[in-house]
């Protein structure tokens, strides 16, 4: 029987361009170009360039503090102050920070004095010529996790640029594209010592009563990482030989890795190969949206800033004679629920078949070489609509 693809529904609005996918590796001094974290068994991508480019070049990932787009920032609205350009946030909102930085010091054992005398401290406002010092580092980092900034020129920044990935850190942030530029370029241009366009990310613009601002600290560290599943960052090692996972600061290798998903997830190895097979098709798949409607997988073509996602998707291990409980056994009542589900969000139910063959022995499901043995099976599940079947054949 002859499955019938339908095309995806593309979405009303896109906000970028679509980008080249990550390069495949084949040269070992060529691999690793990229670097992950393993973190809590969580893959956490922290440097902004990796983020920008593993995130924009596949759409890999979602970021820890944001929907999908790791783009979250402590403020939309940024300002130029004596040249250096600042997050700009309400009186309300940094008490409210200042707030979440005393609980979180509560929870760590320290006493009140102590803690009363750190807030007084992080709260009091900064001279202008203080940020300068450390932006140029004549200042070293003080405590409360404010680090150094990152200079960029002016002609750097294209006012025309669509959306793009940006880094929200109290270490580092490049200025984002999708800002107010008409607004910051006014007030940049007002001052004409701003040659560069210098993130401030470390410190920010309080807006109290009567429209005054004071120059503070974040007291709380507001830090975008890059979050990464099994299966993605998997990929990008293995398949894509782009990416570098480390452990305590030393890197791991594939078989390392591998082993180490496999300790944490017993069901890795049907999982990846689905992911693998669906990537090597051409599709994006993600698995953090699957979850909303009972499903392993959502499929996009080209990504999800582009199309609606076209298929969910069911991962079932099976062997040679397409039997096997599974880990998730159907009955026939809650397959037709979740088929009811996946039509209901204009989407089709894909069960997606991974083959084990019968001499598969458990020593070599402990190299990822076992992927060449297995086969992987398609299936679309349709609901039955007795009344369109009589319609077709009145047709004919």
């Amino acid at each position: 029987m002859q499955a019938e693809f339908r095309a995806p529904r593309r979405r009303n609005r896109v906000q970028e361009d679509f980008e080249a996918s990550l390069p495949v590796s084949h040269s070992s001094r060529k691999r690793a170009q990229l670097r992950a974290e393993l973190i809590n068994q969580h893959v956490l991508v922290c440097r902004p360039e990796d983020i920008q480019k593993i995130y924009s070049q596949g759409y890999f990932g979602k970021g820890i503090l944001s929907k999908a787009r790791p783009d979250h920032s402590i403020s939309d609205q940024w300002e130029y102050h004596e040249g250096l350009l600042f997050p700009v946030i309400s009186s309300s909102s940094y008490r409210e920070l200042l707030q979440w930085a005393r609980a979180f010091l509560s929870a760590q054992g320290w006493d009140n004095e102590a803690i009363s005398q750190m807030m007084t401290n992080l709260s009091r406002p900064v001279q202008i010529e203080d940020v300068k010092k450390e932006v140029d580092g004549e200042c070293p980092v003080v405590e409360g996790g404010v680090g150094p900034f990152t200079k960029r020129p002016r002609s750097e920044v294209n006012p025309k640029a669509k959306r793009s990935c940006s880094q929200s850190s109290h270490l580092d942030r490049d200025l984002d594209p999708e800002l107010d530029h008409d607004r910051v370029s006014r007030t940049a241009n007002s001052d004409p010592d701003s040659e560069h366009v210098v993130s401030g990310a470390g410190f920010v613009l309080v807006v109290f009563e009567e429209e005054v601002r004071e120059l503070r600290r974040i007291p709380v560290p507001v830090t975008e990482y890059l979050q990464l599943s099994l299966e993605e960052a998997f990929f990008l090692v293995y398949g894509l030989g782009c990416l570098s996972v480390c452990l305590n600061q030393e890197p791991l290798s594939i078989l390392q890795l591998w082993k180490t998903f496999r300790a944490q997830r017993p069901d890795f190895v049907c999982s990846y190969a689905a992911y693998h097979y669906f990537r090597c098709k051409g599709w994006v798949p993600k698995g953090g949206g699957g979850a909303k409607y009972g499903v392993d997988f959502m499929l996009y073509r080209k990504g999800p800033p582009f199309y609606h996602a076209s298929y969910s998707v069911v991962v079932q291990p099976v062997n040679s004679e397409y039997k096997g409980t599974g880990t998730r056994p159907f009955t026939w009542r809650s397959l037709a629920a979740l088929n009811r589900i996946t039509t209901n969000v204009s989407k089709e139910l894909l069960f997606c078949y991974v083959v084990f063959p019968a001499n598969l022995s458990d020593a070599e499901l402990e190299s990822p070489q076992c992927l060449s043995r297995l086969k992987v099976q398609e299936v679309i599940v349709s609901r039955w609509i007795s009344s369109r079947e009589r319609a077709e054949q009145d047709d004919i």
